[in-house]
């Protein structure tokens, strides 16, 4: 009996340095396993986007075709409408554009270009579908494509905002 407490109370001490030991080399020893994912190309969000195939249709419809005249606004300016816009124009634009739209956003004076100023009568007097296809598209060297990041209905809903916003003199 004597000899099977003292085996016990060897291999519990054992164990217990065994475990020390393993603790301290666990960082130190590491086997590499082979893995695919390691070897394969990877792509992060927003990181050089494949381009839309040829003749490719969106799921949410036809939003306009190269070459031809921009698109009518189909999203009626409604209270709803406008609203949703502004809920956009705060996530999306105000960074850059600012509360009141013209162009001194909080990150505008770190910008090379500064961003544009949506109340100016430049802005205003474009027509529902170019201002469309500036937020789908962005501005090269300026503002980047939201074509990702809004569907086509809340690109509308913002286009109905921005005509609410106040013509500078």
């Amino acid at each position: 009996m004597r000899l099977l407490t003292q085996l016990v109370w060897v291999f519990t001490v054992l164990a217990i340095l065994l475990a020390v030991v393993l603790l301290f080399t666990y960082d130190v020893i590491k086997v590499e396993w082979i893995s695919f994912m390691e070897i394969q190309p990877s792509h992060r969000q927003m990181e050089d986007p494949l381009p839309v195939p040829a003749r490719s249709i969106p799921i949410e419809g036809p939003v306009s075709i190269p070459g031809m005249l921009p698109p009518e606004n189909p999203v009626e300016a409604d209270e709803a409408s406008i609203a949703r816009g502004s809920e956009l124009f705060e996530i999306h634009c105000r960074m850059c554009h600012g509360q009141t739209a013209e162009g001194n956003g909080p990150i505008a004076p770190f910008l090379a270009n500064k961003p544009a100023n949506l109340t100016s009568p430049i802005v205003q007097s474009k027509s529902d579908g170019s201002i469309f296809l500036t937020i789908t598209n962005g501005v090269e060297g300026k503002m980047p494509p939201l074509n990702e990041n809004l569907l086509v209905h809340d690109r509308w809903d913002l286009v109905n905002f921005i005509r609410t916003l106040t013509i500078e003199d």
